[in-house]
């Protein structure tokens, strides 16, 4: 079609190129009565602009709904199996399996990024995936209509969405509490701030790879949790450092008393 119009477009040109120097031209351009008087005398022109208006509005619908079709998710590899073994009435590798498709048809579903799926699971995090991958045997429901297939069962997205978000709240409640906890009960300056970058790539980890977040919400939130826990151990760290200069300044002779704590 980009061919198609930039041949007939070239035509025109060819000709506005021709009556450049004439007033009827010009008064052409302005005025569609005129324009049309003009087709009459040259009908070549007025069918170049007629087949270049229906082109282009054939060429934008084409361009939508290419656009459209781009933006369709591609099926999720369970569901794309759960089919594919339904159409070839069991797993299509084995022998004697025979697809309902017949000949030519039995191999258009074998290659699951040239497909589209005109609808997806509402959960699309890492951690939904994974629940519904590895763990969708916990999470069945009663099936619509009866199935033959063992092979095949469905899952409920409420119920796993629900374990998802229980688990995310857990997770997220124990990187917070545990590394608070676990710093408090450590003595060492050294250990905490090697137990600080610890927890901040964990909790960095389980934001960008079990959810959807953005680079921007990912480096945020990690950014939130690092502040808290620096806060937290700077606390500490300060208390261990005044421990320390305290001890120092002890007076060693039985009976001496140091009235005035020196602080650094």
């Amino acid at each position: 079609m980009q061919s198609e119009l930039h041949e007939l477009q070239t035509e025109l040109d060819s000709i506005d190129r021709q009556d450049a120097g004439s007033n009827e031209s010009k008064n052409a351009t302005q005025d569609w009565a005129e324009f049309k008087k003009r087709g009459e005398s040259e009908p070549r022109r007025m069918q170049l602009v007629l087949e270049i208006r229906s082109l282009m509005r054939e060429y934008q619908q084409a361009l939508l709904s290419e656009s459209q079709m781009a933006s369709f998710p591609i099926p999720d590899r369970q569901t794309l199996e759960a089919f594919r073994w339904q159409l070839w009435k069991g797993p299509p590798w084995m022998r004697g399996s025979e697809c309902a498709l017949g000949v030519n048809g039995r191999y258009i579903y074998d290659d699951h990024k040239a497909l589209a799926a005109l609808k997806v699971s509402d959960q699309h995090d890492r951690m939904s995936q994974f629940a519904e991958n590895y763990l969708g045997h916990l999470f069945r429901s009663v099936p619509r209509h009866d199935n033959d297939d063992p092979k095949v069962a469905f899952v409920s997205e409420r119920s796993t969405a629900t374990f998802v978000s229980y688990f995310s709240t857990i997770l997220a409640a124990a990187l917070l509490f545990g590394a608070i906890l676990i710093l408090y009960n450590v003595q060492s300056p050294n250990v905490k701030l090697g137990l600080v970058t610890l927890f901040t790539v964990l909790f960095a980890a389980s934001a960008g790879l079990l959810t959807n977040a953005r680079r921007t919400e990912v480096h945020g939130t990690t950014a939130a949790y690092a502040a808290v826990l620096v806060v937290f151990s700077s606390g500490n760290l300060a208390a261990d450092r005044d421990e320390v200069v305290w001890s120092k300044y002890k007076p060693r002779i039985p009976g001496h008393v140091v009235l005035e704590k020196h602080i650094p």
